[in-house]
C-alpha cells in the first residue's frame, strides 16, 4: 500500500495498491521534488472516470511504468472533485499545450509547480497516434535532465499564461436586453432541430443554458431538447435518473456513470418546464429523477454522495443494459455493444417497477460515497423546487453541519464522518442558493439569513476588488501557480454565475446596492462573450436576465402555508424575489404585518409596496413573458 491509503477520497483509494508511489497533493511531495530535484508527474481523475480506471490498469498497475515513475518522477494522484483549483488550473495547461483536455489528465510540472508538458489518457502501447505511457515518460524525464533550461523556460511562459486568464478587466459597456436577444439567436444558429442540443457527439446535457431559454420564454428549443433527452439511453427509463452524455448526438448511448450534479441540475430544468409548459411528463421524469437520487446516492447524515461508476465488475453499463430474453420488452431495445441493449421508449408504470424490481437483483456500479459541498446545493435546490421539504431541510442541515467549520466557513468534502478541504467559491454559492431556494418552498426565514451569511462571507473570501468579480479559491487559501476566476459552466455553473446569481436576488431582498455591484462585476467582466459564445455561459445568462429584469418583490408575513401564500408563490416570476416573514434581519419584512391576524402578500416594487392582500384570488401574477 501506498501513502493514498491514508485518504478519504474514494478514487484515491482505488490507486492505494498500485505499485506506484503515490503521494496526495501537499507539501511532502512538493518538498521532495525540490529536495530531489525531480519533475513532478500529476495524475488527476475522478472514481466514476471510465478512462481513469482503465489506464490505472493499464499502465499504474504495471510494475515496469510504475519503476520508471518511482526512479525518475516525484508522482502525485489528485481526485478532481477534491480540488477544482488544482483541476482548474492544469487543465487550462493541457488544452493549451494539446488544444484538448480530458480524464485522466496527466500533466507533468516543475518542483514548483510550473507545468510544461502533459496530455490525458495515453495507451501502454503505441496506437491511434499516441505515444505509449512509458514513451512518454521516458522522453519527458531526458528532457528534464538534458534541456533544463527549456524546459523551465516552457514551464514559466505556460504559468504565467495561466496566471493571465484571471486578469481580465472589467467592459464599460452597458448591460442591455440586446445581449439576451444576440445570446438567443446565436444558441439558435448551433442548436440540432432534429434532436435538440448544441453540437453533433458527444452530447452533454445542457441544464444552464435550458434555464436561460426557459426565462426567455423559448419554447421550440428548450422542448425539442427536453422531449429527446428523456426519451431513453442518456435518460434511465427505469430507475429514473440521468448519465453523464450520450456518446451520439440522438441522446441514446450513454457514459453510464450518473453524477449527482447533472441529475440535480436537469430535475430542477424539468420542474421549471412543467411549471412553464403546463405539461406533467417533464414533472414525471424531474420526479424519478429526485426518487434516483434519494433511493440511491442518499448517505446516512443528510448528505448525498457524488456518483455511481460507470462500470460494474469492470463492464461498462453492465447494471443498466440488457440482453434478450432478460425481461425488458424487445420493442425497447437499441443495440449498444457485446450483444447488450439500451432502453429507449415509454414502459407503462407497471412495466417500469417489474424492470426495476428484475435489475435491483444485479450487482451495482461503485458509488463514489463523499460528498461534495457545492453538488449537495444544488440538490438542495432541486428538492426545495419540486417541494420535497423533508430530505430538503436535513440536506440544509447537513450543509451547515458536518460540512461546515465552527466558525461558519464550508468544507469542500465530507466522507464517512470526516470533513475536509477548505470550501471553493461554487461550494459558498451552490449552498446559498440552495438555501434560498428552500427558504421560498418553506417559509422558514432562517435559510434565507443563512444564505446572505454565506454569500457575505464569499465575497469577503473570494472577491477581487479591483477588476470584479471572484477567484476560485480563498484569499487564505493554499498559494499555487496561479489563482483562477472560473467564469464558464463546466458543466455545473461557474462559481461566479451562481454567486452573481445569488447577490442580485439578495441584493433586491436587502436593499444592498454593495451586493448588486458585486454581482454586476461579473457579468462585466464577460459582457462581449456572453452573447458571442452563449452556450459556455448559460447561468451567468440567466444572472444578467435577472439584472435586466424589472425589480419585483414579493414579502409574505404570516403561515407560509396560508392559501395566499402559496399563491404567491404560484404568481411569482423566475426573476422575482421572495421573503417570508415574520423575521429580523431582512429589510424586505421590516414594518410589514399580517392584517387582522391573516397571512399577508405585499407586492413591491424598489421597496415601494402595494397595499397588502389576503385572499388568494387578489395576488397579482407577473408578465406571463417573465414567467
Amino acid at each position: 500500500m501506498n501513502r493514498l491509503a491514508q485518504e478519504t477520497s474514494p478514487y484515491l483509494l482505488q490507486h492505494a495498491g498500485n505499485p506506484v508511489d503515490w503521494y496526495p497533493w501537499g507539501e511532502e511531495a512538493l518538498a521532495r521534488a525540490r529536495d530531489e530535484d525531480r519533475p513532478i508527474l500529476l495524475s488527476i481523475g475522478y472514481s466514476a472516470c471510465h478512462w481513469c480506471h482503465v489506464m490505472e490498469h493499464e499502465s499504474f498497475e504495471d510494475p515496469l511504468t510504475a519503476r520508471v515513475l518511482n526512479e525518475r518522477f516525484v508522482s502525485i494522484k489528485v481526485d478532481r472533485e477534491e480540488r477544482p483549483d488544482l483541476d482548474s488550473i492544469y487543465m487550462d495547461a493541457v488544452v493549451s499545450l494539446t488544444g484538448q483536455g480530458g480524464w485522466p489528465m496527466t500533466v507533468f510540472l516543475t518542483p514548483a509547480g510550473e507545468p510544461f508538458f502533459g496530455g490525458t489518457y495515453f495507451p501502454p502501447e503505441p496506437r491511434h497516434g499516441l505515444p505509449s505511457f512509458k514513451q512518454v515518460l521516458l522522453s519527458v524525464a531526458e528532457a528534464w535532465e538534458g534541456k533544463r533550461g527549456e524546459v523551465e523556460r516552457s514551464a514559466a511562459h505556460l504559468a504565467e499564461h495561466i496566471r493571465s486568464g484571471a486578469r481580465l478587466q472589467p467592459s464599460p459597456e452597458p448591460l442591455g436586453d440586446e445581449l439576451l436577444a444576440e445570446a438567443q439567436r446565436n444558441l439558435r444558429d448551433g442548436f440540432d432541430p432534429q434532436w435538440g442540443g448544441w453540437g453533433r457527439r458527444p452530447k452533454f446535457p445542457p441544464a444552464p443554458v435550458l434555464e436561460f431559454l426557459l426565462r426567455r420564454g423559448e419554447e421550440e428549443m428548450t422542448r425539442r431538447t427536453l422531449d429527446s433527452m428523456m426519451l431513453g439511453g442518456m435518460w434511465d427509463v427505469v430507475g429514473g435518473g440521468f448519465h453523464r452524455y450520450s456518446v451520439d448526438e440522438r441522446w441514446l448511448v450513454p457514459h453510464f456513470e450518473k453524477m449527482l450534479y447533472d441529475n440535480a441540475l436537469l430535475a430542477s430544468v424539468y420542474v421549471h418546464a412543467a411549471r412553464r409548459f403546463g405539461d406533467e411528463r417533464y414533472r414525471r421524469v424531474a420526479d424519478l429523477t429526485l426518487d434516483y437520487v434519494l433511493r440511491e446516492l442518499a448517505l446516512a447524515g443528510g448528505g448525498f454522495a457524488s456518483a455511481q461508476d460507470a462500470d460494474t465488475l469492470g463492464v461498462e453499463g453492465l447494471t443498466f443494459t440488457w440482453a434478450p430474453g432478460e425481461g425488458a420488452p424487445e420493442e425497447l431495445l437499441e443495440p449498444f455493444e457485446h450483444g447488450r441493449f439500451v432502453l429507449r421508449g415509454e414502459p407503462d408504470e407497471q412495466t417500469r417497477q417489474r424492470l426495476l424490481a428484475l435489475r435491483e437483483q444485479r450487482p451495482k456500479p461503485l458509488r463514489d460515497d463523499k460528498a461534495i459541498a457545492s453538488w449537495n446545493g444544488l440538490l438542495l435546490a432541486a428538492l426545495a423546487q419540486a417541494g420535497r421539504i423533508e430530505p430538503a431541510t436535513e440536506l440544509a442541515d447537513f450543509l451547515l453541519g458536518p460540512l461546515s467549520t465552527p466558525d461558519g466557513r464550508l468544507h469542500r468534502t465530507w466522507r464517512g464522518g470526516v470533513a475536509k478541504g477548505t470550501g471553493y467559491l461554487e461550494d459558498y454559492a451552490d449552498v446559498a442558493y440552495g438555501l434560498m431556494e428552500l427558504h421560498v418552498a418553506s417559509g422558514d426565514p432562517r435559510w434565507l439569513l443563512e444564505a446572505h451569511r454565506l454569500a457575505t462571507l464569499a465575497v469577503d473570501l473570494f472577491a477581487d476588488d479591483e477588476a470584479g468579480g471572484f477567484f476560485q479559491s480563498p484569499r487564505d487559501g493554499e498559494q499555487l501557480v496561479a489563482r483562477k476566476k472560473e467564469l464558464d459552466d463546466h458543466p455545473t455553473p461557474s462559481g461566479n454565475a451562481m454567486l452573481a446569481y445569488v447577490l442580485l436576488r439578495l441584493a433586491r431582498i436587502w436593499g444592498d446596492d454593495e451586493l448588486e455591484q458585486r454581482g454586476v462585476s461579473v457579468l462585466r467582466l464577460v459582457r462581449d462573450a456572453l452573447p458571442r459564445t452563449p452556450s459556455a455561459f448559460g447561468w451567468l445568462l440567466v444572472a444578467l436576465d435577472q439584472h435586466l429584469a424589472p425589480h419585483r418583490e414579493v414579502a409574505v408575513v404570516g403561515s407560509p402555508d396560508a392559501p395566499v401564500a402559496r399563491a404567491a408563490r404560484e404568481a411569482a416570476a423566475a426573476t422575482d424575489v421572495i421573503a417570508f416573514g415574520p423575521a429580523e434581519g431582512i429589510p424586505l419584512l421590516d414594518g410589514r404585518t399580517e392584517v387582522d391576524g391573516r397571512t399577508a402578500v405585499y407586492l413591491c416594487e424598489r421597496f415601494a409596496c402595494r397595499l397588502p392582500v389576503t385572499e388568494p384570488e387578489l395576488v397579482p401574477r407577473s408578465s406571463p413573458a417573465r414567467r
